[in-house]
């Protein structure tokens, strides 16, 4: 298993890591090359820009049994799809259940917006409950995942 992370941006990058190393998991954070990212204890691995550079190679390198954590719901859908774990950064598990009603509600948003009808504010301010609750979902992710057969 290996824990890959959608890093641009990503606000539980060392919550992440300190919760895989408690478990032996080997992290890889992917960012494009407008980002700076070190790590103590994960590999990073620098992707060129474009677009859709970092989530192709996400889901490119991700394998079953794995876990991905982002905030794009394509992203945890092509996850999902590979038999991977998705979660997003706010601790919310992307499952075959919620997928789909997640990827239509960024449909409708997406094109409220583009017709003008919509104007949406950006997320609220991340608070220590938020990381509390990653936490929490990210631990017990893990604990599934290792417990599933290969």
């Amino acid at each position: 298993m290996t824990i890959y992370i959608d890093a641009d941006a990503c606000p539980v990058i060392r919550i992440a890591e300190s919760i895989a190393r408690k478990h032996g998991i080997p992290v890889v954070l992917l960012c494009d090359t407008s980002h700076r990212l070190t790590s103590d204890y994960s590999t990073v691995k620098v992707i060129g820009a474009g677009a859709d550079a970092v989530d192709l190679a996400l889901i490119n390198l991700c394998r079953r049994g794995d876990i991905v954590i982002t905030q794009d719901y394509g992203v945890a859908a092509l996850a999902l799809g590979k038999g991977a774990g998705a979660i997003h950064q706010s601790g919310m598990l992307y499952t075959d259940d919620n997928i789909d009603r997640l990827l239509m509600e960024r449909h409708l948003a997406k094109k409220a917006r583009r017709d003008g009808k919509h104007h949406l504010k950006g997320p609220a301010k991340r608070t220590e409950e938020d990381d509390r609750h990653f936490a929490e979902s990210f631990e017990q992710l893990i604990i599934q995942a290792e417990k599933a057969p290969e």
